[in-house]
This record gives structure tokens, sequence and C-alpha cells, in this order.
């Protein structure tokens, strides 16, 4: 069973979901990939994230496809850009994903990045979307400890998550950032929690897994997926590799395993910049 994770206002959603970024950039794949999502949602991860940006849109007509027919059994998270998250410019921006999701509602929609626009102007159009019906939750991507206190120092108390690159090889954030989130109730997602596929080919982590029956993918999968609070997006266009996805997620990490293997990966010493891809 996968585990779940708590929104702010106590909503649960699964701790293992599916990303897509790029993903729809190209036909030959198109077929393997809505395969893929559908698998996903029959294994219990529901929870597809997607963004206005991943292939100019085309992601979310992907998606649209692929939840064709089970929208109620998902939890659709897409992002803005941040040169469209002004009061005028955000309505158009959730209209026009809604209308490639072919649904009335996103149940979590996120600011890409920081931009231009002020935090405060962008915390109201998230809050009119809200309470329009538009969006269900909203929440931010790619923001450190200061972004956040500027959120929420401009009003954003009701910010739902904050979408984060965090794997072995990224664990910055757990010098500030996420203990600032676990405080407020804020859960982190992990994108990219493979590294874009890379921790696949490490030798340490190929040698633990095999005592526990895991490739190096999985266990680092696992390893993300041990941290209470956090919600991981991993993509893959291959339906087979959906299910080893589960195993990650099905798994728990002994003491012992995790000390092997973040004695490979330490934790920072000193704060770091967050990083993103």
């Amino acid at each position: 069973m996968i585990p779940r994770t708590n929104l702010p206002d106590g909503e649960m959603v699964p701790a293992l979901g599916q990303g897509t970024w790029m993903m729809a950039e190209h036909a030959s794949r198109r077929e393997a990939e809505i395969a893929a999502l559908r698998k996903g949602l029959d294994l219990g991860m529901t929870l597809i994230d997607t963004a206005e940006m991943y292939a100019e849109g085309a992601a979310e007509e992907l998606v649209a496809e692929a939840i064709s027919g089970r929208r109620d059994q998902v939890f659709l998270v897409s992002k803005a850009y941040p040169w469209n998250a002004s009061v005028r410019a955000l309505p158009r921006a959730c209209a026009a994903s809604l209308k490639r999701l072919g649904t009335d509602r996103i149940d979590l929609y996120l600011l890409h990045w920081r931009g231009d626009v002020p935090l405060a102007e962008t915390v109201a159009a998230m809050e009119a979307l809200r309470d329009a019906g538009h969006i269900r939750h909203w929440g931010v991507s790619n923001f450190s400890v200061a972004d956040m206190e500027d959120l929420f120092a401009a009003g954003g108390w009701r910010c739902a998550a904050n979408q984060i690159l965090y794997n072995l090889t990224r664990r910055g954030p757990e010098w500030d950032l996420l203990p600032w989130l676990a405080a407020k109730g804020i859960p982190a997602m992990a994108y990219s929690p493979v590294e874009q596929g890379r921790l696949a080919g490490n030798a340490d982590l190929h040698r633990i897994g095999q005592g526990l029956g895991l490739s190096a993918a999985q266990l680092a999968l696992a390893w993300v997926l041990n941290r209470t609070g956090m919600i991981a997006i991993p993509k893959t266009g291959h339906a087979a590799h959906v299910s080893l996805n589960l195993r990650a997620a099905e798994l728990g990490l002994t003491p012992a395993i995790l000390a092997e293997v973040e004695g490979i990966f330490p934790a920072p010493m000193t704060a770091q910049p967050l990083e993103t891809i």
C-alpha cells in the first residue's frame, strides 16, 4: 500500500505520485506514456503532477487523455509560469490549463518558481481562483526558506505544498527548508527523486539494494519516501517501471540501511542555496 501524506488542512494524498516532466515531447512515445500513467492510477499512484511549461501545454493534454473517465480518482497538480502569476494573468493561465486538462478544477495549483510579480498579488490571485472553485489548493515550487518567509509575510499562509529538487545527491533542503516546512505542516514534493535517472547507475546503491531485492533506482526512491511529510513524483514513460516504483514505496528502510546509504550521500553540514534543474 502506498503511504499517504497530509496537506495542511488534513487532506491526505499519496506520498508516491507520477511526474510528467519531459512527457509529450515525442509522438512515438505517446501511447507508452499514457499507458504508464494509467498503470500508475491502477496501482494507487493517483497524484499526477504536470505544468503549463511541460511541452508547452502538451503534457497537460496527455494527462487529460490518460485520466479520461477517471478524473475523480486523481489528485491533479499543475503549475503556472511566474510571469502568469498576476491578478490579471493567472486566471487566464489557469483557464487554459483547465481546458487542456479537460477538467473543471485543479486540485493543487503551484507557482512554478518565483518571478517578478509581487507575492502578495500572486497570493490574491490564487485565493480568488480557490474561492471560485477553479482550484482546491495552491502552493509553490522551488521556494527557499527566504522565499517561504516572504510568502507568509505576503499573506500566503494557505500554501499547501512546496515542490523542490530533492534526492540523495541534493540534500541541501534538510539543513533549513525541510524543518521550516515541517514546522508549518507543509509537505515538500520531491521532483527528480532519482536525479533524472542518474542514481540508477550508482554502484554503491546497486550493492546495497541487491540485499533488499531492490535496484539502485528503487533504493534511491525508497530513501526519499522514507522521510515524513514528503511526496515524490518520479516520472516514467514505461508501465513496467511504474510497478517498480510501487515496490520502493511499500518497503520501509531499516535504520542500518539508512545509515549505510547516508554514509555514502552525507547530509549537508552548512546552509546551501536551493538547487534546481
